[in-house]
């Protein structure tokens, strides 16, 4: 099933009533059927009710309790920036403030401001049940689904800037959008055979198989979980592949006009457009 957060109709500009976001079920003609429930009570507990309707604007499939990320998780990747392979997974967070929408733009900050901002297509694993010590061949059976996601980062916070830890560069608003859908586990049995690139204006800038993982999902679920309860909600972005605009020369950075697209096999494309922070 691919599952996706919509509003039924046009947010209002003037002041008044915002419109409530709805879940609804995917159908292959790109409609929606609306369903009623909690996503992360799982797809059987949803129930479709009313019509098939086309949604005004799609949203973030959730709203995460927690984002939890991966650094140098891919083999070129990890080759491309001069980095050793690491021994264990390399963790950092993203606020939840960072989540944007399907369509909606990656915003480049004026106020704190960057000049180095870049795209990062990842695999986004959601977390459907709550758990901790969570053994290696369980570890897909919490899995609620995957999405797209971009994990937008300001190199020069993250590596001049802030000490370098990578929290600040990687929370700025709308520097994680998700989309356009969740699809459930049952449609992908094997995360870790998927195809996933980024195009940047049309030109594929990043390409790769998700093979190319230095730690997979299933060992990057074990490890989040050790000894540390892994929460219903949770989404966990897997670490980009080699092609990352830092690593290019020159460098390519985001800029405002710039169409990033993050496509990946058996889930679909996130297209976000970016402009400055008015």
């Amino acid at each position: 099933m691919k599952i996706v957060r919509f509003l039924q109709e046009k947010p209002k500009t003037a002041k008044g009533t915002l419109p409530v976001p709805e879940i609804g079920e995917l159908m292959s003609d790109g409609k929606v059927r609306r369903l009623e429930g909690s996503v992360l009570d799982g797809p059987t507990v949803l129930q479709p009710v009313g019509d098939i309707l086309t949604p005004a604007r799609l949203l973030a499939p959730i709203i995460p309790v927690q984002i939890w990320c991966l650094g140098l998780n891919y083999r070129r990747h990890a080759e491309e920036t001069g980095a050793k392979l690491p021994e264990h997974p390399v963790i950092f967070a993203k606020g939840i403030n960072a989540i944007q929408d399907p369509g909606a733009p990656i915003v480049l900050p004026r106020h704190l401001p960057s000049e180095e901002v870049d795209y990062e297509c990842e695999l986004a694993v959601v977390i459907g049940r709550t758990g901790k010590n969570i053994a290696r061949k369980d570890a897909l059976d919490y899995v609620l689904g995957y999405t797209c996601a971009n994990d937008v980062s300001a190199r020069d916070w993250q590596i001049r800037r802030s000490g370098k830890q990578w929290c600040r560069a990687k929370s700025f608003d709308t520097f994680c959008p998700l989309g356009p859908y969740l699809v459930t586990k049952d449609e992908i049995p094997d995360p870790n055979k998927l195809a996933i690139r980024t195009r940047l204006n049309g030109e594929i800038v990043q390409e790769a198989r998700t093979d190319d993982m230095i730690f997979d999902i299933p060992s990057i679920i074990e490890f989040l979980s050790g000894s540390s309860t892994l929460y219903a909600g949770t989404v966990i972005l897997t670490g980009t592949p080699h092609g990352v605009g830092m690593a290019r020369n020159p460098p390519r950075w985001l800029k405002p006009g710039d169409v990033v697209v993050i496509e990946i096999e058996k889930i679909g494309s996130l297209v976000n457009p970016v402009e400055l922070e008015h």
